[in-house]
């Protein structure tokens, strides 16, 4: 009774589970390297400041004091 050689690509529950972990962290690189979410959460307020035709609210200014 010969067993039969598993080939290289032969998909095995090992090989399938490091699959799907290489796409996460492929996910979570490609997340990172776009700015997490803050910067979706900037883009789009953007985006709805441009189709509105209103720029975005940018925060008060303090004045600073004046010298003596």
């Amino acid at each position: 009774m010969d067993e039969k050689k598993l080939g290289p690509f032969t998909p095995t529950p090992g090989r399938i589970m490091l699959v799907g972990l290489g796409v996460l962290l492929l996910i979570i690189a490609i997340s990172t390297s776009m700015g997490g979410i803050n910067a979706y959460q900037s883009l789009r307020e953007a985006n709805t400041a441009a189709t509105t035709g209103t720029a975005p609210a940018e925060p008060a200014a303090t004045p600073e004091p004046a010298a003596p």
